[in-house]
């Protein structure tokens, strides 16, 4: 075992990581510890763009970008949240260009921008051009120029270090425990301030786009210690993953002008969002694909629906609209790159020539570690602040995404909190003291990981997982039920006791141990989904991603509420509430 020391510790190295890290390291001694090499963070997924309020095409505000995000929201996000948000998406998008960031240009030099769905000009209620775009590698870009930025501000990096736990002495963060992924190795890094900013969890079901590694580590770890979780019923699936593969079609697609189609060949987004179409939030057009198909209007009576951008379709739906614009086979070889490539890969298809089969794709976490807007972890309904402990990014909630995440907000909570993370623990790690490690602190973890290495069960961690995700896609993904949920939560249980009584494990050495490391992120998923599972059971309404047919309506008189979810000691899951901050924005009906 070894030990390291270092003012200030994030754990993740994607977009948040890397922010947070940079601002850090201009004032105090700061290390990344990341599972994987940080440029291979899912941050680079990210396709279409980030979005800020900076009227290079036509007239924008950040006040319409807040409201924007507040209606997609379906009015539970904190509104003094979202109002940081969209004022320094702003500034912080010009200081990624002036960090070098390629952002693809207007023809007199700007920024270049383009619409999103939910972005609208808030007195026409048309879409407006506000997704700040490098072609379709937007995330791969913003990781490459941080990534650059930390090695010139001598950030240390742990790269291929998984964190297995926290370390708390009293109640307050001490230390962070990661196995050297490539020697079996504990290492414990003692530090005065942590920052998570570890990403989501998407491989709770089976139909994601999220990476393999996206496991909800960060969260599980600080669940088990004490730490609620905020919002967790929240997850958003997004429209348009490639069918069956779940791969991201980004939203830059309909941007750009590309338009779902039944199997009718009818442009359904007209009956379900008249104004603005194939450009509603992501919550709208998910239901509305899920509705075509269980009404029988699938691509061949199929569980898909077409997304066109062939320039002849994308054209005729322009002019109708009375736009002069017009594309062609150049422009969107141009604009979506990455995408035609995956689709000619993946399906042996061109997406100029022909249309794209998408279904509903588990996407994003709204819910995750409760944080206040300077990214300071807090652990109650009065937000009491934990000293430093900080989150930032997907894993944590600001909460800025409430119910539903618009298009291109994530890349903005990323970069915008993480950097007032990165500067709140460098000012509280100039002041503190190192929290002491207490004896016998790394026991637990120690007989965890042996008792994983070492499993003799009849069960492996690929049929578990299976299982799982199986289960999360049946009864708790776009559309919910009382008792669907009750099903899988009876069902989650008895898959945690099978992990704790008869799992297999393979390998049993130390040197790259994927099995035991696998079998560890298992578990971790195991928690998330019976949060997830918990908290939608109790939420009987429909608002945002949290869809149910036995509540099909918003009820802001019983839950225009926050849940925090607790592990008690033990193991079982308590709920309590917390209300929505409103500044500005009074709950409303949501029109498209």
């Amino acid at each position: 075992m070894q030990t390291h020391q270092y003012d200030a510790v994030i754990i993740g190295g994607g977009g948040a990581g890397l922010m947070a890290a940079l601002y850090a390291s201009r004032g105090v001694n700061t290390a990344v510890i990341s599972k994987v090499y940080p440029t291979r963070s899912h941050t680079g997924a990210a396709q279409g763009g980030i979005g800020a309020a900076l009227g290079n095409h036509e007239e924008d505000h950040w006040e319409w970008h807040a409201f924007d995000t507040v209606k997609g929201s379906d009015y539970l996000a904190d509104q003094d949240a979202v109002e940081v948000l969209c004022k320094e998406a702003i500034e912080t998008v010009i200081e990624l260009e002036h960090m070098g960031l390629p952002f693809d240009r207007t023809e007199d030099g700007r920024i270049s921008q383009r619409r999103f769905g939910g972005h609208t000009n808030n007195e026409t209620g048309k879409p407006v051009r506000r997704a700040c775009h490098a072609a379709d590698r937007t995330g791969h870009m913003i990781l490459q120029t941080l990534y650059q930025q930390c090695i010139k501000n001598q950030v240390k990096f742990f790269d291929e270090f998984q964190a297995v736990d926290m370390i708390m002495n009293d109640g307050r963060p001490a230390a962070l425990v990661a196995v050297e992924i490539g020697t079996g190795e504990l290492h414990v890094f003692h530090a005065k301030a942590f920052l998570f900013a570890t990403g989501g969890w998407g491989k709770v079901w089976q139909i994601t786009s999220n990476a393999h590694t996206l496991t909800g580590d960060g969260n599980s770890i600080l669940f088990r210690r004490g730490i609620p979780m905020e919002d967790m019923e929240f997850f958003q699936f997004h429209p348009t993953g490639i069918y069956r593969l779940g791969i991201l079609i980004t939203e830059g697609v309909r941007g750009e002008g590309g338009v779902l189609i039944n199997g009718k060949g009818e442009r359904f987004m007209e009956r379900y969002a008249p104004t603005i179409k194939d450009l509603a939030s992501r919550d709208v057009i998910s239901r509305a694909i899920y509705l075509e198909i269980m009404e029988g209007r699938g691509i061949n009576g199929k569980n898909y629906v077409h997304l066109d951008v062939r320039p002849e379709t994308v054209n005729r739906y322009l002019a109708e609209a009375g736009e002069s614009r017009r594309i062609d086979r150049e422009y969107i070889e141009s604009k979506l790159p990455d995408i035609l490539d995956f689709c000619r890969t993946y399906l042996g298809i061109d997406p100029v020539e022909e249309p794209m089969p998408i279904q509903p794709t588990a996407h994003y976490a709204m819910g995750g570690i409760p944080t206040n807007v300077d990214a300071e972890v807090v652990i109650d309904e009065n937000n009491t602040v934990l000293p430093g402990l900080y989150a930032a990014g997907e894993c944590a909630c600001v909460s800025v995404h409430g119910a539903n995440r618009l298009g291109t907000n994530s890349l903005v909570d990323l970069v915008v909190f993480g950097r007032r993370g990165g500067r709140a623990m460098a000012e509280y790690a100039k002041q503190a003291d190192f929290v002491p490690i207490p004896d016998g602190a790394l026991d637990e973890i120690q007989q965890e990981l042996e008792r994983l290495r070492t499993a003799n069960g009849s069960t492996s961690v690929a049929a578990l997982r299976e299982e799982m995700q199986e289960t999360m896609m049946r009864y708790v993904s776009v559309f919910r039920t009382e008792e669907g949920m009750q099903q899988a939560l009876d069902k989650i249980r008895e898959l945690k006791e099978r992990y704790r009584t008869d799992l297999r494990i393979d390998d049993r050495g130390h040197i790259f141990n994927y099995d035991m490391l696998e079998a560890w992120e298992l578990g971790s998923l195991l928690d998330l989904a019976e949060v997830t599972t918990v908290a939608a059971l109790a939420r009987t309404e429909s608002r945002g991603a949290h869809s149910r047919d036995d509540y099909p309506q918003r009820d802001d008189v019983n839950w225009l509420k926050h849940s925090l979810a607790h592990r008690k000691p033990d193991g079982s899951i308590e709920l309590t509430y917390k209300p929505v901050v409103i500044t500005k924005y009074e709950p409303k009906e949501r029109v498209y």
